[in-house]
């Protein structure tokens, strides 16, 4: 495939369908069976949907949104827009109606396809500008607007549109899942996106060979470029968990060579592993024996003795959660949070052939990453291909790319205060880049002042905290306050105990970093409530917001905590 960076994303499908027409493309279950597609079948069934989006007088730069599991169908859309040189503007599934509705509303949508008809019937009294809706499934609502996928597609064969668009020009509008306020439109164009995929697939060498199992959202960056676009460019055979209830399942399954995660995964994978290894057991003891020498594999740091142990350990412990994730996989990349050191150390010393990267939807999403054969799990790696960074002297990282954004939709005061005059995108994370690798230490608006000065980065505190699973979910507070304050949904009620479970997990920090008040509310916080983002980062505002008599009463009342000092 002659890919380069003049060609647009309607090139890497089109060649792709071009090059290798018979092999397998996705798969996907139906709810009684999985069923396989090659990619000239999906390159048809593109062309279908290309015909029925033209006869609704869609034209170029006109919006298409689409709210749906990952699935064919996502892909279907996607590519048939993006071959008539449309914009898409993908949402998330689980997101509340009226936020959704405010994504179509800024960014103009004109065509809506919908996983399930109800999905209408929640956001059709909020949208302004949709002409037409496609539902996949589900009951079709009375509304002369909405069609049902079966009589929207036209039968026969058609022929796939491939656009000869500028790659610089617009092809998606991604709303950011912010923690703070209404969502931007995060406009990227053919060229920010192409030049991703091209650096990242020059760091994990991916073949037709490869199998990939598809569950974080399509319609986050992570995904779409490393899990889509890129598997696109290399043929890797793609399947689409059912959810990630049956994730274990599917992995079995489909026993992929490479996957796309978050830290978050892996952190209820060891929550689970804990319950099943009690401290001070003898499974848990040769766990851990396994995880000290398996460490030190990784650092080669090995002795003699670990060398011979490593065999015998690895078929008593770390085979069996190989087994469990397919057995075959050869590369994890890991991003869209910091991934704990504890958990890294975990997970490569079993063996596990981790890369944590590191970028934003901004910068289409890829900045850096770890090598396997360079991996520092402890940093999120060096930059890719094309990716200029350094440290502003307040210490906040500055990118510049053919990768950068064009900009927000709609929004040049915000664009603006992003990008400078000189092409450098404002990250607001904190770093430090020593011999080529990116630490990132903080963030510059996540910092919590206490009223004596100290700076507290509330991110570190609360996986630490999370460590102790007891705990479902932590936010810190103390902006402006004496000391340190958690809001926390836990499974215990025993707010003392939960008060020294918390400060134990706290004992590396400084002397200030005490958990002094506490207070326990309801879970689970997630995106339905509006308290996480898509990525599962808290919305810190919404929070604080929800939870504002609860704060208050925490820090008016003398309070449980056996450190707590006047």
């Amino acid at each position: 495939m002659q890919i380069t960076d003049k060609s647009n994303l309607s090139d890497i499908f089109a060649e792709r369908v071009q090059a290798t027409p018979s092999a397998p493309a996705y798969r996907q279950h139906d709810g009684s069976k999985w069923f396989t597609m090659t990619w000239g079948e999906v390159g048809r069934e593109v062309a279908r949907w290309q015909a029925a989006l033209k006869r609704d007088g869609m034209k170029p730069g006109d919006r298409v949104a689409m709210c749906l599991h990952n699935r064919i169908e996502w892909v279907l859309i996607d590519q048939a827009a993006i071959g008539l040189g449309l914009v898409t503007v993908p949402l998330y599934f689980d997101d509340r109606p009226e936020n959704m509705a405010f994504c179509m509303n800024d960014a103009g949508v004109r065509l809506l396809v919908l996983e399930d008809g109800a999905q209408w019937t929640a956001l059709k009294d909020h949208v302004k500008t949709i002409e037409h809706v496609v539902c996949v499934g589900g009951t079709i609502p009375k509304d002369p607007r909405v069609k049902k996928l079966a009589d929207w597609a036209p039968a026969g064969n058609h022929e796939l549109v491939r656009s000869r668009i500028d790659p610089k020009e617009l092809t998606t509008i991604v709303y950011t899942s912010g923690t703070t306020g209404r969502p931007k439109g995060v406009m990227l164009s053919h060229r920010n996106i192409v030049s991703n995929v091209l650096g990242a697939s020059k760091v994990v060498v991916l073949t037709p060979d490869d199998v990939a199992v598809s569950f974080l959202p399509m319609s986050h960056m992570f995904e779409r470029t490393v899990g889509y676009y890129m598997d696109v460019y290399r043929g890797v055979q793609v399947a689409f968990a059912r959810s990630i209830t049956l994730l274990g399942e599917d992995l079995q399954t489909h026993k992929p060579t490479t996957l796309v995660s978050v830290p978050r995964v892996f952190e209820r994978i060891w929550g689970a592993m804990q319950l099943a290894l009690p401290p001070g057991s003898p499974k848990r003891n040769l766990f851990d024996k396994a995880v000290d020498i398996g460490w030190r594999r990784f650092k080669g740091e090995a002795t003699l003795k670990d060398k011979l142990l490593w065999p015998i350990l690895k078929t008593l412990v770390a085979k069996k959660l190989h087994e469990r994730m397919g057995g075959r996989l050869r590369t994890i990349s890991v991003g869209g949070a910091a991934f704990p050191q504890e958990l890294a150390r975990v997970f490569i010393g079993l063996g596990f052939n981790i890369l944590q990267g590191y970028g934003l939807t901004e910068t289409s999403p890829i900045l850096t990453t770890n090598r396997p054969q360079d991996n520092d799990p402890f940093s999120v790696g060096r930059t890719i291909e094309g990716v200029e960074l350094r440290c502003a002297d307040t210490g906040e990282l500055l990118a510049r790319g053919p990768n950068i954004m064009l900009g927000y939709w709609n929004n040049p005061e915000a664009t603006k205060a992003a990008i400078d005059a000189d092409g450098w995108f404002h990250t607001g994370d904190i770093a430090r880049i020593r011999d080529g690798r990116v630490y990132i230490t903080g963030r510059i608006k996540e910092i919590i002042v206490l009223s004596n000065g100290e700076k507290v980065p509330p991110d570190d505190a609360e996986q630490a905290i999370m460590g102790d699973t007891t705990f479902e979910h932590v936010m810190l507070i103390g902006e402006g306050r004496s000391h340190l304050g958690l809001l926390c949904a836990a499974k215990t009620e025993d707010l003392s105990d939960l008060c020294r479970r918390a400060n134990t997990q706290l004992k590396d920090f400084p002397g200030y970093a005490r958990i002094r008040y506490i207070a326990r509310v309801p879970g689970p916080w997630g995106l339905e409530n509006g308290l996480l983002t898509p990525t599962l980062k808290l919305k810190r505002k919404e929070v604080e917001r929800r939870f504002e008599k609860e704060i208050d009463a925490m820090y008016a009342n003398p309070g449980p905590c056996e450190e707590r000092k006047s």
